[in-house]
């Protein structure tokens, strides 16, 4: 999807895009500029409340020793 920045530095989202990740009027994006990309990242009117129950999914240290492990295999 391709956008038009406007004289004012301005541009649209696109519907299809404010729908997938339910950005609506008056919230927030941050832009992060890597020096050779932009992301821009819709931020959570309430961190906090986004983020709880994140670490409920169970077993997140054998999932992590389990990806070391797999990074170990790859590394040369």
């Amino acid at each position: 999807m391709d956008t038009v920045v406007s004289k004012r530095g301005q541009t649209v989202v696109p519907a299809a895009i404010r729908r997938r990740h339910q950005i609506h009027e008056g919230d927030r994006l941050a832009w992060l500029d890597d020096g050779s990309t932009i992301r821009v990242v819709p931020l959570a009117a309430d961190p906090i409340k986004a983020l709880r129950g994140a670490g409920k999914s169970g077993r997140l240290t054998e999932r992590l020793l389990a990806e070391r492990a797999e990074d170990r295999r790859r590394a040369p």
